[in-house]
């Protein structure tokens, strides 16, 4: 099969096509036909040997970790599964989306409901599953506040979607580009830079963040005492103020509740860019860029 990952840490020069055998599925595994993969930050990142310390990768690896497509092959003790399923989920370890086909594990695994697109399913195990995962951590009630710092990302604004179907109110922290993008989603928007706190005249019941850094340290000082706080961007500094990281569940369930979000309009993931598999490289360079308000993805087949 045709794969695209690369040979050793470093930059994009280290990127190229693979002809590598298709998998097996193991125990508690599927072989998928892919049809759909989301493009992540994390994915250059991983590449440029940023998370060897989280993330065990033999090299050469495929790029990739989120696709939808087509159940070809179940392994043994896989049940719910079967060939001919439309499913979506995180690949497993050892395996890239960047392929024209991958396994998944089949407790990170969900179906595919009709209503949704490929593409639309391929985007949602990372950023609308850490939305979904870290508002159900923060546990904030109807008409409570929250403050989202970065809301203009494919999280972000999938945190302010999700936020909104459960009652909360909703600011969200961006650049100006991304204003009217941040507002429609029903959120006050709030420019960032260095000053962005003296924007917010209101008390915050919680915080998810998505910067880090100065941003998150000036963000606690506008909530209530023992406040709730989640960081993917950040989450040592989140811990020393009280908060934590934004604790994943990758699992079966979850992506079927995320996928009912989007089956039934509560959540709708933006996709700006999509590229076929030839043009993995220039996916993986606009992600890399920075600064893209919605998804992007490759589409294979």
């Amino acid at each position: 099969m045709i794969a695209y990952g690369f040979s050793e840490y470093g930059g994009p020069e280290t990127e190229y096509f693979l002809d590598v055998p298709i998998p097996d599925p193991g125990q508690g595994q599927v072989l998928v036909a892919v049809h759909a993969a989301g493009v992540n930050p994390a994915d250059w990142k991983v590449r440029a040997g940023n998370r060897k310390d989280t993330v065990h990768t033999s090299l050469p690896a495929v790029l990739g970790r989120e696709v939808s497509g087509t159940v070809v092959q179940v392994g043994t003790h896989v049940d719910g599964f079967s060939v001919g399923d439309r499913v979506f989920g995180s690949t497993a370890a050892g395996h890239g989306g960047y392929a024209q086909y991958t396994v998944l594990n089949a407790s990170s695994a969900a179906h595919k409901p009709g209503a949704v697109t490929f593409a639309a399913a391929a985007t949602l195990p990372v950023a609308a599953g850490t939305a979904y995962d870290g508002v159900d951590q923060l546990g904030l009630a109807s008409g409570s506040t929250l403050l989202v710092l970065g809301a203009g990302g494919g999280v972000g604004s999938a945190v302010l979607q999700i936020a909104k179907a459960r009652g909360l109110n909703t600011i969200g922290v961006a650049g100006t580009g991304k204003q009217e993008w941040v507002s429609g989603l029903g959120a006050r928007f709030v420019p960032s830079g260095e000053h962005f706190a003296d924007a917010v005249d209101t008390v915050v019941d919680g915080i998810f963040d998505l910067v880090g850094g100065d941003t998150l340290k000036s963000a606690v000082s506008l909530t209530k005492p023992d406040a709730p706080v989640v960081s993917v961007a950040d989450p040592v500094l989140a811990t020393s103020l009280g908060g934590s990281g934004v604790h994943r569940r990758r699992t079966t369930e979850a992506y079927e509740a995320v996928a009912d979000l989007v089956a039934t309009g509560v959540l709708t993931p933006r996709i700006d860019q999509t590229f076929p598999l030839e043009r993995a490289g220039e996916a993986l360079a606009t992600v890399e860029r920075g600064h893209a308000t919605g998804k992007v993805v490759i589409e294979v087949g």
